[in-house]
Order: C-alpha cells, then structure tokens, then sequence
C-alpha cells in the first residue's frame, strides 16, 4: 500500500492502524470522508509516529487524539 497520495482507502488503513495501536474502543466519529486531502501529509506524519512506537503514555495517548479530531475538523 502506498500510503504517500491521499485516497480513501489509504485513510481509512492510518485510521484503523492507530485505533489499533492505541486500543481505542470507539473511533466511529472518525472516517475517511471527514479527512481533506489538505491534512492528509498530517494524517500521515501522525500515523508514521504512532506505528514507530510500542507504548505510548496517558498524555501522548491524549495529545494523539485531539490530533485526530483536528484533523477530522479540518
């Protein structure tokens, strides 16, 4: 998978690779078509972080998801 364009699918898979990793019970307010191309490299850049690491704290945890809900606002 190419993850370097912005498509749908590419969206999706950073979308439910994080909330995997994170084990977030919910994320169903986050979908591919709320994300605009124009934050995609963000998505991505967020994603790259978040695949890197095996553990993560309380307040990356927190810092990660009020990035995904910027990203999903924007």
């Amino acid at each position: 998978m190419d993850l370097n364009t912005w498509s749908e699918e590419n969206v999706e898979f950073m979308f439910e690779e994080i909330k995997k990793k994170l084990r977030m019970a919910t994320g169903g307010s986050i979908k591919a078509s709320n994300v605009k191309e124009e934050v995609y490299e963000d998505l991505r850049d967020l994603y790259n972080m978040v695949a890197s690491k095996d553990r993560f704290s309380i307040s990356e945890i927190d810092a990660i998801t009020t990035e995904l809900g910027n990203i999903r606002k924007a």
